[in-house]
């Protein structure tokens, strides 16, 4: 088979790179158009100016966007790890041979996945206390809100990367004697978090950025610190600079768990490699003209 019949695609040839050329240099014009736009249009009101610039360098208003973050990272840490957990166990669930927990499972996927993350949260926040049963802090309705909907999309992708190991690979362990518990947890499931890794770090930056909801049940949190700044008339009301600061915060901590994702993958992808083999060593088995080497392990156990 040739190397050509061998790709998914025809290679492109001479008008086909010519036209993709002419696309991305006109995609590239078009965008830095739209940039130097943007920055003309915001010149233009004023939005550079000093005044509004100037209450990011007063320590009050860069401690309150830091208390800000703090609390966005607070929420952020709880409804990842409880996400992933939860993700792994309704994942379990959907997959038992028991009928009544896959479909329990099953059940509590499909409802939470196709309500709104923002009414769940919503009813969270409202309902316990307008039922005079119990009042709590934002954060937990945020944090529990984001840990049942992203839960629910995680149990998805982790269900589908177990699907995705090939059936030999549990056929065989079934046939060692294993335990379906053992198989899981020793044969399949390492294997499909490799497979589905990225998606699962794609849904906790889904996850980072959707405790900005917080500030909607008033969560102190990074655009809550960002709605207060902005509308402060003191500070002649810097919407459009607070706003680029904010974004830019968030940008940096997205491209931040992106970097990390691609590190772990790579780490694991060198792991499942292993390391090369060490050289055989050479040992002499004689002295003298007709002297022969044999070649021995690099390491030898104890006599039996």
């Amino acid at each position: 088979m040739s190397r050509e019949a061998s790709v998914l695609f025809d290679v492109p040839g001479p008008k086909a790179r010519m036209r993709n050329l002419i696309v991305g240099i006109v995609g590239t014009l078009a965008l830095a158009g739209f940039v130097i736009f943007v920055i003309v249009r915001f010149n233009e009101t004023g939005q550079f100016e000093s005044a509004k610039w100037d209450p990011f360098q007063y320590s009050g208003v860069q401690q309150f966007i830091l208390d800000g973050l703090k609390a966005t990272l607070k929420a952020f840490a709880y409804a990842a790890v409880l996400s992933i957990l939860l993700g792994a166990l309704l994942a379990a669930g959907r997959l038992s041979d028991h009928a009544p927990v896959r479909w329990a499972a099953t059940a509590f996927v499909t409802f939470f996945r196709a309500m709104p993350l923002l009414v769940l949260i919503f009813m969270l926040y409202l309902i316990p206390g307008s039922m005079g049963w119990w009042k709590w802090d934002p954060l937990w309705p945020l944090v529990v809100g984001l840990t049942v909907y992203n839960g629910t999309v995680q149990a998805e992708n982790i269900r589908a990367g177990i699907l995705a190991v090939p059936k030999g690979q549990s056929e065989a362990a079934y046939a060692l004697g294993m335990r379906k518990t053992q198989v899981m947890t020793m044969i399949l499931v390492p294997q499909g978090i490799r497979t589905m890794l990225p998606t699962i770090i794609s849904q906790v930056v889904v996850t980072l950025k959707d405790t900005s909801l917080g500030f909607l049940i008033t969560y102190p949190e990074l655009l809550a610190a960002a709605k207060l700044i902005g509308g402060y008339q003191d500070y002649n009301m810097p919407f459009i600079p607070v706003t680029l600061i904010i974004g830019a915060i968030y940008i940096s901590m997205c491209m931040i768990l992106s970097a990390f994702a691609t590190w772990l993958e790579r780490r694991l992808r060198t792991s499942r490699k292993g390391k090369p083999p060490a050289a055989p060593a050479q040992a002499d088995m004689g002295g003298g003209y007709g002297r022969s080497t044999a070649t021995l392990p690099a390491a030898v156990g104890p006599s039996a």
